[in-house]
Order: C-alpha cells, then sequence, then structure tokens
C-alpha cells in the first residue's frame, strides 16, 4: 500500500495555472483595484477587480466572458493560496496520466460545470424566494469548482491512494476522502447555511468532472 505524501514537482500545466491565477490575483488588484461600495446606501459603485468575478445572466454586472474569467479570481490570499495549494497537491499525477491537452480541458471543463451549477440553484433559490434573479448582484469567483474536479479524478484514478493528511493529521484512501468532501459540500449546500462558500459550485465542478471521466472511460466505474 503507497502513501501520497504531498510532494509533487512543479512542472507542466499545473504549474502555468498556479503561475496565471497568481498573476491575475496581483494584476488585478495593481490594475483594476478594489471594488468600491457606498457606505450610506451599503450599493456598489465600481466594480474593480471584481469585473471579472461570476454573476447571474441577467444582472447588470454581467458578462459572457466571466464564465472563464472568474476560475482566475480570488477574493483574498488565503482563498488563492488554498486553492493553488489543492491544484498542487492533486493536479500533477492526474496530468501525468492525462496528459497536458485533456488535463487543461477537464479543468476548465469543470470551472464551466461548477458555474452552470452554482448559477442554477441560485436562481432557482431566488425565485423561490420572491426575488428577481435579475436585480442579483452577488458574484461568484475562485477555482474551487475546477479543483474540486480534479480531486474527483485523483479518487477515481488512483482511489486506493492513501494520502497522508496534515489537517487532520491522519490517513485516508482517495476514494473516501473524496466521498467525505463531497457529502460535506452537499450537507452545506442543502442547509442554505450563509457560509460565504459556494458549495454548489464545488459540487458542480466535481459533477461535470465525474461525468467526463465516466465518458472518457466508457461508464466504468472506480473499484
Amino acid at each position: 500500500m503507497s502513501y501520497y505524501q504531498f510532494y509533487q514537482p512543479f512542472t507542466g500545466v499545473v504549474r502555468h495555472l498556479i503561475i496565471m491565477n497568481a498573476l491575475m490575483f496581483i494584476g488585478t488588484y495593481i490594475i483594476l483595484g478594489s471594488e468600491v461600495v457606498n457606505e450610506s446606501t451599503y450599493q456598489m459603485e465600481s466594480l474593480g477587480r471584481m469585473h471579472l468575478a461570476a454573476y447571474l445572466p441577467g444582472s447588470e454586472h454581467y458578462q459572457p466572458f466571466q464564465i472563464v474569467t472568474y476560475m482566475f479570481m480570488h477574493a483574498d490570499p488565503r482563498h488563492l493560496i488554498f486553492n493553488m495549494l489543492s491544484l498542487y497537491f492533486f493536479g500533477p499525477m492526474v496530468e501525468m496520466v492525462w496528459g497536458h491537452k485533456r488535463f487543461l480541458f477537464y479543468y476548465l471543463a469543470c470551472g464551466i460545470g461548477a458555474w452552470v451549477l452554482h448559477m442554477g440553484v441560485q436562481w432557482w433559490e431566488l425565485e423561490r424566494m420572491g426575488y428577481d434573479p435579475t436585480g442579483w448582484n452577488g458574484a461568484m469567483l475562485g477555482a474551487s469548482g475546477s479543483v474540486f474536479g480534479i480531486l474527483i479524478a485523483f479518487g477515481y484514478l488512483f482511489p486506493n491512494q492513501v494520502i497522508n493528511m496534515i489537517f487532520p493529521p491522519i490517513a485516508i484512501k482517495a476514494k473516501y476522502l473524496v466521498l467525505i468532501m463531497a457529502g460535506v459540500e452537499l450537507f452545506y449546500g442543502v442547509r442554505g447555511d450563509a457560509t460565504g462558500i459556494a458549495h454548489y459550485a464545488h459540487l458542480g465542478g466535481g459533477l461535470c468532472g465525474f461525468i467526463l471521466i465516466l465518458i472518457w472511460n466508457r461508464f466504468r466505474l472506480p473499484s
């Protein structure tokens, strides 16, 4: 039984994605600046870098290019570091098996899948509560949906790979880690708690990734 030790070579598509995300984080602050909110009305007066985040279709801030740009945007350094470390830990072995082109296609597809499910659920919830979805200006940003898809791929390709976790300090097989994390995301998504985390985006990225994997492997389920 082999153990996965959270160390991977910094090469290939994974390296380029991490560099791009870091450059986008720094560059958008320098070039576009932070959003500006009116302190008396709490209305956003200037989007700044948040112009590249994702908004509901129909919102005054929505732009089609946001479906891609939101994946490379992060709210703060902690958000960026967590996602990039996860990509660094799990991405290289998946890229090694699939190659550069398939890995990049999968990563971007999971990001789009995350956008679709998150926006769909958000639209439905707003209508259920009696709000006009087109008037909602909440934004989604981050690579979490794509990264969750990468985690699903890792669990599928290496289901019995034992991962030595840092927090908590336990060893667990990849397939169980994936199931636990998916269950946690579904639990908090269904509860609807205002956690500030787009749980359905994570689930959307994972679901899109799993469907792609089944198609590529002719619906062969993992052991």
